[in-house]
């Protein structure tokens, strides 16, 4: 049975996860504190969860900086229809960085590109010219950026942006600032001047992690909930859950409740377009509201 108008324009997507075959030598970044995420994911996993809450799909976001997994990600988007778009890995600094680009353009469920900058020794690496000049190749081939720093990195990812006005971004789990550590500044000025940039977009993901795992209360979060709600506005947020990241401190329903309850107060439009309607335009989800036909 076809869906109906209503259903489409209430239809929710989470905008940040990810999927792998678990093998120590690709996944170091998975330590001894992270036993419950040794272990495969994959959509099968993942689909009840998202059916659980009413979700129609998700967007699957690289976790190895490797063409091989980007080709993983974009092979199971092929085989389940749950995944709706990837954002891929490419070694944007690689001399054939085009011919990368080129060999994936076939690939109709890609629509972004990330590299893991928060793990760059350099925090200004995404302010460096070949790394700008890389990013803007990106522009050709239709795709978007996902932006993943810690908050110490935002001058530089302020930098990037500025230098690509007609590049579409976005800013993965609200650029981690400390949350553990009960602290907003300078958190707080450098992640207000980014949302300055209308081309800018940022991920309501991956804030548990950021506090302390095993003892967060949602009000812990709020603050720094309220101030990229202010900051950006209900038309360029977007809900991920980080799944299965998200579970070193929360299950899925906690994750999403918790966005669930930040924006609770919005309106009905503002809170779908947070929970799927932003993703949809960013990543020109077909078949949902504000994506592709």
């Amino acid at each position: 049975m076809a869906a109906s108008a209503a259903d489409a324009r209430t239809a929710h997507i989470d905008s940040h996860q990810h999927f792998w075959h678990y093998r120590p030598e690709t996944h170091g970044w998975i330590d001894e504190r992270m036993q419950v995420l040794k272990q495969d994911f994959l959509p099968a996993d993942l689909e009840p969860l998202l059916r659980a809450e009413g979700l129609s799909g998700s967007v699957a976001v690289q976790a190895a900086q490797s063409l091989d997994d980007t080709r993983f990600l974009l092979d199971l988007a092929e085989r389940h229809s749950m995944v709706r778009a990837v954002v891929g890995y490419v070694d944007l600094l690689a001399p054939d960085l085009e011919g990368q680009l080129e060999s994936l353009s076939s690939r109709k469920r890609l629509r972004g590109i990330r590299h893991i900058a928060q793990d760059e020794p350099d925090d200004g690496w995404l302010a460096r010219g070949d790394v700008i000049r890389a990013i803007a190749t990106l522009g050709r081939f239709g795709l978007t950026y996902d932006i993943l720093v810690f908050a110490r990195q935002l001058p530089a990812a302020v930098t990037l942006a500025r230098a690509l006005p007609e590049q579409p971004f976005v800013v993965d789990h609200i650029a981690k600032p400390e949350i553990a550590a009960g602290r907003l500044d300078p958190w707080r000025a450098e992640i207000r001047r980014l949302a300055e940039l209308p081309h800018v977009c940022c991920k309501l993901s991956g804030l548990v992690t950021e506090a302390r795992w095993d003892a967060w209360q949602p009000a812990d979060l709020r603050p720094y909930l309220d101030v990229v709600l202010e900051a950006f506005g209900p038309n360029r947020l977007m809900y991920g859950s980080d799944w299965p990241v998200c579970l070193l401190a929360g299950t899925y329903a906690e994750v999403i409740g918790l966005v669930r309850g930040a924006i609770a107060a919005l309106s009905r439009d503002e809170q779908d377009a947070i929970m799927g309607g932003n993703a949809a335009r960013f990543y020109g989800i077909e078949g949902e509201p504000g994506g592709t036909t």
